[in-house]
């Protein structure tokens, strides 16, 4: 198969769909690969380092939309990049299509076969392709935060693990999944006091066990969601509804209850927010303020650490990348039922249920889709 690998243009995007490590792997098994130039020195990986892998560089991305039978990327494409993708053409790559009627209507039209890395599940409905991405953005939310709350940024000026004499910071997580339990590391590893709300009990009683007394939990219902958020120094929204928009939890009615200068920092974001008053910002300009309070909305925020990041997806996503491109997609999904829901759009139809039924689709099933 001819796999191609855009160089990422969403603002201050510096991830890769593919390393060097990752050409050579698919190069081997009897794959071409190419990659558009520069396409890696976001990772600090050269053009030279992917011809030695055995890809083709391309100048541009036009030759790789144009000709490859899989696109491999990180990022959404853009609106330039869509309008580039046509039939019969595999998209490897996060999509979020659920709070984007832009993209799906687009990726419809294409008439592109379109798998989406944070539906693709694992053993118990785990989301490894997402994983690794939900640990960084959860560990980052915390560094984030931090960074916000000092003045200079428009924060209250509290450092979260306070000194002695002085309370620590109070961080509220909602959601206790990957993300939340990342960003809970983090609070109590800089000493915050530090408290995590979700509505499994079973979720509830897992952080009980690893924390300790080091975070308190609390079943996320309306009144314990209020009165955490009040008392917040800086709320973390780490919920996921997967493939669907993320429900709106924080409204703007309680930020006026927050303390002025408190920050809210949405990782759900990518799904359409958790906070009524989120809407999606980038790393030139991370921050604004709705009612004294700061917003952090960064969608790509594992592209601050690019490297980091890139590896830690290619781990994931590359196996299936290699079994697409020797088996074709179809017969890949037949014979692994969780890359099968990964599959959001292909030939013109919606075949991810949760969009389908957000963005008034009709759905068109997996297996039928596959026949």
């Amino acid at each position: 198969m001819l796999v191609g690998c855009p160089k990422e243009i969403k603002n201050h995007e510096y991830r890769v769909g593919l390393t060097p490590e990752s050409v050579k792997e698919l190069t081997v098994n009897g794959h071409q690969v190419w990659v558009e130039t520069g396409a890696g020195m976001g990772i600090s990986a050269t053009d030279d380092q992917y011809l030695a892998a055995g890809a083709v560089i391309q100048d541009g991305p036009d030759p790789i939309f144009a000709n490859c039978e899989m696109v491999v990327k990180v990022k959404e494409p853009q609106a330039v990049e869509r309008a580039k993708l046509r039939e019969g053409q595999i998209l490897y790559t996060y999509l979020h299509l659920a709070p984007d009627p832009e993209q799906t209507a687009d990726l419809v039209r294409s008439g592109v076969t379109a798998i989406a890395y944070e539906t693709v599940t694992g053993p118990g409905g785990s989301l490894p392709l997402l994983k690794p991405m939900s640990q960084v953005a959860g560990r980052m939310s915390i560094q984030a935060g931090a960074t916000a709350l000092e003045k200079a940024h428009g924060g209250r000026g509290v450092l979260l693990g306070g000194v002695p004499g002085v309370l620590p910071g109070k961080v509220v997580v909602i959601g206790g999944g990957v993300v939340g339990f990342n960003a809970a590391q983090m609070a109590v590893g800089l000493g915050a006091d530090t408290t995590i709300l979700d509505r499994d009990p079973e979720v509830l009683e897992k952080l009980g066990i690893h924390f300790e007394s080091r975070a308190k939990t609390r079943f996320s219902n309306k009144a314990n969601l209020e009165e955490s958020v009040a008392e917040a120094d800086l709320v973390i929204g780490a919920v996921l509804v997967p493939g669907a928009a993320a429900p709106k939890l924080v409204s703007r009615a309680m930020l006026k209850t927050m303390c002025p200068g408190a920050v809210l920092v949405d990782v759900a974001i990518d799904q359409g927010g958790c906070f009524e008053t989120s809407h999606a910002t980038t790393h030139a300009e991370p921050t604004y303020v709705v009612d004294d309070i700061v917003h952090y909305c960064v969608a790509n925020m594992p592209g601050a650490v690019a490297r980091t990041s890139t590896y830690a997806l290619n781990n994931v996503t590359l196996p299936h990348a290699l079994k697409i491109a020797q088996m074709g997609w179809k017969e890949a999904m037949r014979r692994n039922p969780h890359l099968a829901e990964g599959l959001n759009v292909h030939a013109g139809r919606v075949t991810y249920a949760a969009v389908a039924d957000e963005l008034g689709y009709q759905h068109l099933s997996v297996d039928a889709a596959i026949s």
